[in-house]
């Protein structure tokens, strides 16, 4: 099942797609996707049901809604793991750099868009905005010291996060929260996936375009860290709740791994492509947003 969470009118409302991804089937309009993946496998139940007993006319072509990001108001920040493949450790620096514990950084909740909304180019504040598609995890159920074994039984599902990070901000502060936190810079989507159609999150191709160029093409299978000691690791001592969303790390092939850089520019187009779950597909605004 792929979940989407989607505005028709006035109406925001979670629902299913049907098998060629053309309609989507309203599950609920009284609860988000936060409430829903906190019913666990009942909502599953649930979704199986209204799909067995939907009539066509329950179904609303794809192109008359729009497309949310799946969680809108995550309950905390995003947790993000950094230098998780050994190429996009390299082009960032050496090999002295490759991490030989998990590296964790987060992402304010304010950063998250959906599919297709604009990024803002924060020219007054950043020159070097710079992309990282990736795959990114939802939790499913509330736990704390889960085991690597145990790991995939705690998600939900997965979905799409562009990283989008502010490089000279990141250089600037010594740190990366302020760089990956301004407004707009986590599209996310444009659906999650339920677990069960990923058997294998450790093995799924990765491709990031700009207008339309390959900048990233790998594969999840080059992970440092597999998700299963993502979760474990997150877990140790911190409880990870229903919605949570780790961002698993991206590929080689970011803006600033060029000589010389390829930062984004204003109306640049970006579209992150993840096997079994679909295109992300946002672009940078051409005017700055001035508040």
């Amino acid at each position: 099942m792929k979940f989407v969470s989607a505005q028709k009118g006035k109406e925001i409302f979670i629902g299913v797609l049907d098998s060629a991804e053309e309609k989507v089937l309203p599950v609920t309009n009284n609860a988000s996707m936060l409430e829903c993946i906190a019913k666990e496998e009942q909502f599953i139940e649930e979704t199986r049901t209204r799909i067995a007993e939907a009539e066509e006319a329950d179904y609303i072509n794809l192109e008359e809604v729009t497309v949310l990001a799946p969680i809108m108001k995550p309950t905390k920040n995003i947790l993000c793991v950094g230098k998780n493949y050994k190429e996009h450790v390299l082009e960032m620096g050496s090999i002295e750099d490759i991490p030989e514990h998990i590296m964790v950084f987060t992402k304010a909740p304010t950063t998250i868009i959906g599919h297709k909304n604009l990024i803002e180019n924060h020219s007054s504040i950043t020159n070097q905005l710079d992309y990282e598609g990736e795959l990114a995890v939802v939790i499913g159920k509330r736990a704390r010291n889960i085991s690597k074994e145990d790991a995939l039984n705690y998600v939900f599902g997965y979905t799409i996060v562009n990283d989008i990070t502010a490089r000279d901000l990141q250089a600037r502060h010594k740190q990366f929260f302020i760089g990956k936190s301004l407004d707009t810079t986590c599209p996310m989507g444009p659906y999650i996936v339920h677990k069960s159609l990923i058997p294998n999150p450790n093995n799924l191709n990765i491709v990031t375009r700009v207008n339309g160029e390959v900048r990233q093409n790998s594969n999840t299978r080059h992970f440092i860290f597999p998700i299963e000691e993502i979760i474990s690791t997150l877990s140790k001592g911190m409880t990870l709740e229903p919605g949570d969303i780790i961002a698993t790390g991206t590929p080689s092939g970011v803006g600033k791994g060029f000589n010389p850089p390829r930062f984004l520019k204003p109306g640049d187009l970006i579209d992150v492509e993840i096997e079994s779950i679909g295109v992300l597909e946002n672009s940078v605004a051409k005017e700055e947003k001035m508040e």
